[in-house]
């Protein structure tokens, strides 16, 4: 088995970012280079960099999200963004919404260890959750797939006028343009593309912003979360 390489110390930006929660922020670090990298959640070369790459990359999203809102981190894998954006924000209610159980499973201790009373974690598929979880005012994701396919998975769980934030790296303009006509289909009104933790990572991080109107995946979907709230009424009157 390969042996990860030595977690380095928290650069100084950690504790200005995480504040009260750096300690916390320091033991999420050390759970991903020990158990995440043991049980293949993420790659021993990644271990050197988790805190620039990863965990600072992830935590400055919250410049991008608003007050008190409802999040849901799509795919959220060994927590990121997620996690991240919960330690330095704990105004908002996170889902993190899971398929695989390995994966799930380490969320959930890592929760309960760091009690992130404000995170909820879910196993299932965004396409699966829909009409079950109630909608949010924003869905993020890291890493998950490209803009068109992430935006069928994650524009549906939004309420209306919610908005999906996708980091993304220097392809950002080019995948928002090849995904323009998907994202009308949805229901998209408005994107954009962020640049977020200016003096925090280098370079900073490059977010994709993608607003909704009323219907949030367009009509297709909006039949379907009818359909998926009645189904639900129903259950709960037997």
């Amino acid at each position: 088995m390969t042996e990860a390489a030595e977690l380095p110390p928290a650069p100084e930006q950690a504790r200005e970012v995480f504040g009260d929660r750096f300690a916390d922020a320091v033991r999420y670090a050390e759970l991903l280079a020990e158990a995440g990298v043991q049980r293949g959640l993420i790659g021993p070369r990644e271990v050197p960099r988790l805190w620039e790459r990863h965990l600072l990359n992830c935590a400055v999203l919250s410049e991008a999200v608003p007050e008190g809102v409802t999040v849901c981190d799509v795919g959220s894998g060994a927590g990121l963004p997620g996690i991240p954006l919960a330690l330095v924000r704990d105004d908002l209610n996170i889902t993190l919404l899971e398929p695989l159980l390995r994966r799930t499973t380490f969320l959930t201790e890592v929760v309960e260890l760091l009690g992130l009373d404000h995170v909820t974690v879910v196993r299932g598929r965004a396409e699966e959750v829909m009409g079950k979880l109630p909608p949010v005012h924003v869905v993020t994701a890291r890493a998950v797939a490209p803009l068109d396919r992430l935006a069928t998975w994650g524009i549906p769980l939004l309420r209306p006028y919610g908005e999906m934030l996708a980091l993304k790296g220097d392809t950002a303009e080019e995948e928002l343009k090849a995904a323009a006509t998907a994202l009308s289909k949805l229901g998209a009104v408005a994107t954009s593309v962020l640049h977020v933790g200016e003096g925090v990572v280098d370079p900073p991080s490059t977010v994709v912003r993608v607003e909704v109107g009323e219907s949030p995946g367009g009509v297709r979907f909006a039949a379907k979360r009818a359909k998926a709230a009645r189904t639900g009424r129903a259950r709960r009157r037997r």
